[in-house]
C-alpha cells in the first residue's frame, strides 16, 4: 500500500516542495488547507490533480481530527504558521496562536487519533535570536528576538515534549533560512530578486531596504524539504539543524542579485529606517554536521546559484505577464 502523508501549510513554499517530493516518492499526499474565499493556489496549481485537500484549520482541533481520520496519514508535516518574522510584532497574538497553540493542537489530535503517526515540526533558525556561539548547534541555546521566533521555540518545546510525555514519533527541523522562486514576495531574498527583475525591466527606479549588515545562512528549499522526509525515515525521533554552513549579509544578497542582472546595486537601493526591525538578529549561521552525519543529508544548491536562479525566475515571470499587461492598458 502506498504510505500517506498530510501536509499543513502545503500551499507554501515548502510545502509545495514537498509534496513534488513525496508525490516522487509514491506518496498519497493530502493538504490541509483553511476555507477562505482567497485561498493561493498558485505553488501547488501544478499538483492539483494529484493531491488531495482536506480543509482544516490549525485553530480548530475539531478540523484538525476530522483531516487525520480522513488522511490516515502515516506521516504529518506540520509547515503551516505565520511565518513573515516583522508581521509577528504587529500580529503578536495571531502569531502565537497559529505558530505555537497550533502546533499543540495538531499534536493533541494525533495523540487522540493515532498516536503511531510521525510528525515533524517546521522550527526556525529564528528560535537562535541573539546567538551565543556560532556556528549553531542541537545544543546551542535558544535567545529568540521576535514574537515568531518566541512562537517557534515554543512549538518547537512542545514537540519534544510530545516526544518525551507520550512516547510519540515527534520532531523537529530547525531550518536556516531556505529560499526559491516561490518564495513570498514579502521575504527579503525575493523582495530583491523580483526589484532586480522590474528594474531590469524599466518598471521600477528604486528599491527601499532595511539593514544590509544582517547576516543570514540562505539555502533553497528544494533541498531542506529532502531534509525534512529523511527525519521521520529514522528509527527514532529527533531535532536536526538543516543549513548551509555559510553566512551572508543583506548586502552579498544585493551585490549578487543586481551583478547577475549586469546592474549595481548601489545604484538604485536607498536605505529607509522604517524597515528595521525593533530587535534585530544580527548573524545566524548553522551546523549542519548532524544532518549530514546521520540524515547523509548536504545542501546541493550554492547560494550563488540559488540567487541567480530567483532572479532569472522573476525575469521570465515579468515577461510573461508584460504583453498581458500591454494589451489589458490598451483596451477601452
Amino acid at each position: 500500500m502506498k504510505r500517506s502523508a498530510l501536509i499543513t501549510g502545503i500551499t507554501g513554499q515548502d510545502g509545495s516542495y514537498l509534496a513534488e517530493f513525496l508525490l516522487q516518492a509514491n506518496y498519497r499526499v493530502f493538504g490541509l488547507v483553511r476555507r477562505s474565499s482567497t485561498i493561493n493556489f498558485e505553488r501547488i496549481a501544478h499538483l492539483q490533480d494529484k493531491v488531495e485537500l482536506i480543509p482544516g484549520d490549525l485553530l480548530d482541533p475539531s478540523s484538525l481530527m476530522a483531516a487525520l481520520e480522513r488522511s490516515q496519514p502515516q506521516e504529518v508535516y506540520n509547515l503551516a504558521s505565520q511565518s513573515f518574522v516583522p508581521t509577528s510584532w504587529s500580529q503578536p497574538v495571531l502569531t502565537g496562536e497559529f505558530t505555537a497553540l497550533g502546533v499543540t493542537r495538531l499534536l493533541e489530535a494525533i495523540r487522540v487519533v493515532n498516536p503511531r503517526i510521525r510528525f515533524y515540526q517546521a522550527s526556525s533558525s529564528e528560535m537562535f535570536g541573539m546567538v551565543e556561539e556560532s556556528p549553531q548547534t542541537e545544543r546551542t541555546r535558544f535567545y529568540p528576538r521576535s514574537p515568531y521566533g518566541i512562537a517557534k521555540l515554543y512549538g518547537h518545546w512542545m514537540t519534544v515534549n510530545y516526544r518525551e510525555s507520550y512516547g510519540m514519533f515527534a520532531c523537529s527541523g530547525i531550518l536556516f533560512n531556505h529560499e526559491s522562486p516561490r518564495r513570498g514576495i514579502e521575504f527579503v531574498t525575493r523582495k530583491v530578486s523580483y526589484a532586480v527583475a522590474r528594474i531590469k525591466s524599466g518598471l521600477q527606479d528604486k528599491l527601499r531596504m532595511g539593514n544590509l549588515e544582517a547576516e543570514r545562512d540562505w539555502g533553497f528549499a528544494g533541498d531542506y524539504v529532502r531534509a525534512m522526509w529523511l527525519m521521520l525515515q529514522q528509527e527514532k525521533p529527533q531535532d536536526y539543524v538543516v543549513a548551509t554552513g555559510v553566512a551572508h549579509s543583506v548586502r552579498n544578497v544585493l551585490e549578487v542579485a543586481f551583478g547577475h542582472a549586469g546592474l549595481d546595486y548601489r545604484e538604485y537601493v536607498e536605505i529607509d529606517p522604517q524597515l528595521t526591525r525593533p530587535a534585530e538578529v544580527h548573524r545566524l549561521r548553522g551546523d549542519y554536521s548532524k544532518a549530514r552525519r546521520e540524515l547523509g543529508w548536504a545542501p546541493q544548491v550554492s547560494f550563488e546559484e540559488l540567487i541567480g536562479i530567483m532572479v532569472d525566475s522573476d525575469l521570465e515571470l515579468l515577461a510573461c505577464t508584460a504583453p498581458r499587461l500591454t494589451v489589458a492598458a490598451s483596451l477601452p
